[in-house]
């Protein structure tokens, strides 16, 4: 099973969490028990798994990430957004989670976020199901 997911991001940098809509597609498609990758098909964006609980963590990311990959007029690529791929690829394209009675084994605290790093952008997330 494969489900496509639309995001339309609101900010250069911007971390969504994406964890209802995952679980409701794997709802929708009466997954039990298997894997489920979740893949960015962009170079400038990422998925990572982070706590939910407090959107302080979001920010300090975020903070984070800018402090350390600042935008820069040194960087030779044309289209000026290098900060971006380098903290995408520091990310991941995609992460795997366990599925159990339909739903995703997470901790307590965590959940998946969609990364954006060179927005405001509509992007695409692929979901893939993998019965075992």
């Amino acid at each position: 099973m494969r489900k496509e997911l639309e995001l339309k991001t609101q900010s250069r940098a911007q971390l969504i969490d994406i964890t209802r809509e995952v679980e409701g597609w794997l709802r929708e498609s009466k997954a039990r028990s298997g894997l489920v990758t979740v893949f960015v098909p962009h170079t400038t964006a990422a998925v990572t798994i982070n706590e939910n609980a407090d959107p302080s963590v979001v920010r300090d990311i975020l903070n984070c990430t800018t402090a350390l990959i600042p935008p820069s007029e040194d960087f030779t690529h044309a289209e000026g957004n290098s900060d971006a791929h380098i903290k995408s690829s520091l990310f991941s394209p995609s992460l795997t989670c366990i599925v159990e009675d339909g739903r995703l084994l997470l901790g307590t605290w965590q959940g998946i976020y969609f990364a954006e790093f060179d927005g405001p952008r509509r992007r695409n997330i692929w979901l893939k199901f993998i019965a075992g």
